[in-house]
């Protein structure tokens, strides 16, 4: 039981993930979740879903994911 104890701290101790990464991740998600309900809602050919909604989802999925991963505390 002991070794295993020790074995899960080695293991995330390296993982670099702290509480402002995990906020800045619940953040993309939500806008993300935020393009999806833009494009369900809006007409087909309308410039809600085809301009707005496309432009939150790279945002999301290109902008803040991406900065959640990447961001480290100094």
């Amino acid at each position: 039981m002991e070794r295993d104890n020790l074995r899960n701290k080695r293991l995330f101790h390296s993982w670099s993930f702290d509480k402002t990464n995990y906020q800045i991740f619940g953040i993309g998600l939500i806008i993300i979740v935020c393009g999806y309900i833009l494009m369900a809602t809006g007409e087909t050919e309308s410039y809600q879903s085809t301009k707005i909604a496309p432009l939150i989802l790279t945002l999301g999925y290109c902008g803040v994911i991406p900065l959640s991963i990447l961001y480290k505390k100094k």
